[in-house]
């Protein structure tokens, strides 16, 4: 049956760069984008190698670098291998993270703060500007960052991370602007409670009473539920979303009580 409409909703031979894609939600990235077709570069200091070979295993097309998102030459050297590579970047996707925890008065909080924010926020910056000769290049260039709901409200104890999140928004929101005559599109996931390893370390009892308590929906997220977003603002039919922010929480945010 012939479309009648004239938007694309496939990533079939977009070349994507996933950070973080070891694990958790950029794993569940990672492989969400290789089923779609895409040529995906698996990114992380650990885990990518697994990753890149059940992507491949299972007849998609991906390659592992070993990538440290806090050093700017590593950084410049894997982007411009996966251009290299596969042939360009359409879509670079900023997932690295770390856990942060470090209350205000706690003894290498000033460590804690330089690390959360130079993971977390400024890392973002090396990835863009490095992939940004590549995307100009697309047809349907796209740049997704994801933050947290964090970056919407606040949790006490770990300010850095908070901070960092809340960042991350307003780059995507200034980026949006710099860069939309271009045609590249900025946009910003901030995910709620996920089943993660970083999750992991709650008890289980705990994060059930916390779902029930904070989030409509009563549980965790699956991170496939975060990457089935993040594969949607990805979309070349995405050309008119940029500078978004977008719960994928379960309604959290929403919760007044």
């Amino acid at each position: 049956m012939p479309r009648i409409t004239k938007l694309s909703r496939s990533v079939a031979g977009k070349v994507v760069i996933v950070t973080g894609a070891g694990s958790g939600m950029g794993r569940a990235t990672a492989f969400l984008f290789a089923d779609e077709g895409a040529k995906v570069a698996v990114t992380d200091v650990k885990g990518q190698q697994e990753v890149a070979d059940t992507i491949n295993a299972a007849g998609a097309i991906a390659h592992p670098w070993q990538l440290d998102v806090s050093s700017q030459q590593n950084v410049e050297q894997v982007i411009a291998e996966v251009a290299e590579r596969f042939g360009g970047i359409d879509i670079l996707i900023n997932n690295a993270g770390i856990s942060t925890p470090a209350p205000i008065d706690s003894d290498g909080y000033e460590a804690m703060w330089a690390r959360g924010l130079d993971v977390l926020l400024t890392a973002h910056t090396r990835t863009v500007r490095a992939a940004l000769p590549w995307l100009r290049k697309s047809t349907s260039p796209r740049i997704v960052n994801i933050a947290s709901t964090e970056g919407l409200g606040a949790t006490k104890g770990i300010s850095p991370y908070t901070a960092a999140k809340h960042g991350v928004i307003g780059l995507t929101r200034s980026l949006a602007v710099e860069l939309g005559a271009e045609g590249i599109t900025v946009n910003c996931i901030c995910p709620g409670p996920i089943d993660t390893a970083m999750t992991a370390r709650i008890p289980a009892e705990q994060r059930a009473k916390y779902a029930h308590r904070r989030v409509p929906l009563n549980r965790y997220a699956d991170p496939e539920e975060v990457a089935q977003m993040t594969l949607s603002i990805s979309l070349p039919a995405a050309s008119f979303l940029t500078g978004a922010t977008i719960p994928v929480d379960g309604g959290l945010t929403i919760r007044n009580a």
